[in-house]
């Protein structure tokens, strides 16, 4: 395949955008043979036959880095709780929270799992996402954690998109394991990461650092599991809180810590000297009304790179739009429209460990994105609207 007359944005890692005019993608065997200026394509690449896309944008497929979107039932009725005056934290101590989706995620079916994974995921792939990461953590005993990520790796055998999975074992204490944290590390959490592994279901091992959650020794003993069996780990760290997390994530070389609302200086300094991801969230800290903001300038000064991601939920970020994740990354934290399409291609890949997307750029795989549009800035400055023209995926438009 062979796209003429477009304007790429190749999110190389060169200023504004690495943008090209007048620009051309050769494609071969699902990755990205050449691309550049049309005026400099070498001959081999000519074709009889090409698709010419009038001025359009190119960008790389989106990747959505940090989503929950397995899982079963909704917390609408939390919902209102909050709007009436209820913390996030005092529902979840009050039975709700992740805890309330854990009873419904255990009474659904595989089959109903996926299906529910499925209706979120198109609407991803409708705005021209090729990769969704994709957690555990609601199903907190063995058998339903896998079912989860069973459940996930089955989205990429009923639709055209790539999926890594984190298990999440470490994201509550279930309640029959009330005031046992450590039992459940020990007795669950460990022996189910290790099943998990056994299958081949696990492509991160992930955690929640929190009050609320898990203490950063009790994830540290997750995550020198993990380490074992050389599985590469990602944090949930200072989202309501400062305890460490995001230390310890930096500590373990971990591909990201995410949230990061109360993260300092300190935190952004061991996270660029691990070469550690900052995966940031604006879904939860809208829904939640939350008012501290991620260190968005520390990150910038330190050289963090900087993922946006939607933490698809349904407790504290009900949002699948990629889209509106990047004009909340600008609008709430004032992030640039480069620093936010970064966000999802990128520095995304980065932070799933992917080395082959992300990027415009030949020996890539050919995930891409045709917008409607003729200026990136405009994939974050619109709200609720989709310019996505076509996608193509592993070379096939």
């Amino acid at each position: 395949m062979l796209l003429i007359n477009a304007t790429l944005a190749t999110m190389d890692g060169a200023p504004a955008y690495g943008l090209v005019e007048q620009g051309a993608v050769a494609i071969r065997d699902g990755c990205i043979a050449w691309a550049g200026p049309v005026s400099e394509l070498p001959g081999e690449f000519k074709l009889d036959e090409s698709l010419d896309l009038e001025g359009r944008l190119v960008t790389p497929a989106l990747i959505d880095c940090h989503t929950h979107v397995v899982h079963g039932g909704n917390r609408a009725r939390e919902f209102e709780m909050r709007l009436e005056g209820a913390s996030y934290e005092e529902i979840a101590r009050a039975g709700g929270g992740i805890v309330s989706t854990v009873a419904a995620t255990r009474t659904a079916t595989l089959d109903e799992l996926l299906a529910g994974a499925l209706t979120r995921v198109d609407a991803m792939i409708a705005e021209g996402v090729s990769t969704v990461e994709i957690k555990s953590g609601y199903g907190l005993d063995i058998e339903n954690e896998l079912k989860m990520l069973r459940a996930a790796k089955a989205v990429a055998e009923r639709r055209p998109v790539r999926i890594r999975t984190s298990y999440l074992g470490a994201h509550a204490v279930p309640p029959e394991y009330k005031d046992r944290a450590d039992a459940y590390i020990d007795e669950v959490c460990i022996p189910g990461l290790e099943a998990a592994h056994t299958e081949g279901l696990v492509d991160a091992v992930d955690g929640f650092c929190e009050g609320i959650a898990f203490s950063p020794e009790q994830i540290a003993r997750v995550f020198d599991k993990a380490k074992s069996l050389g599985i590469p780990v990602k944090l949930h760290a200072e989202q309501l809180s400062n305890l460490g997390g995001a230390q310890l994530a930096a500590s373990y070389g971990a591909l990201s810590a995410d949230h990061l609302e109360y993260a300092n200086e300190a935190d952004a300094a061991a996270m660029a000297k691990a070469g550690t991801v900052a995966v940031i969230l604006p879904g939860a800290f809208y829904t939640l009304r939350e008012t501290a903001a991620p260190p968005i300038d520390a990150f910038r000064e330190n050289g963090v790179a900087m993922a946006v991601a939607t933490d698809c939920n349904p407790g504290s970020s009900p949002m699948s739009s990629l889209l509106l994740s990047m004009n909340m990354a600008c609008t709430l934290f004032r992030m640039t429209p480069e620093e936010a399409l970064a966000g999802v291609t990128r520095n995304a890949a980065s932070a799933l460990g992917l080395d082959d997307a992300g990027q415009i750029k030949p020996g890539l795989r050919a995930d891409l994105a045709i917008w409607d549009i003729q200026h990136p800035a405009e994939l974050a400055y619109r709200i609720g609207f989709n310019p996505l023209w076509k996608r193509i995926f592993g070379g096939v438009l």
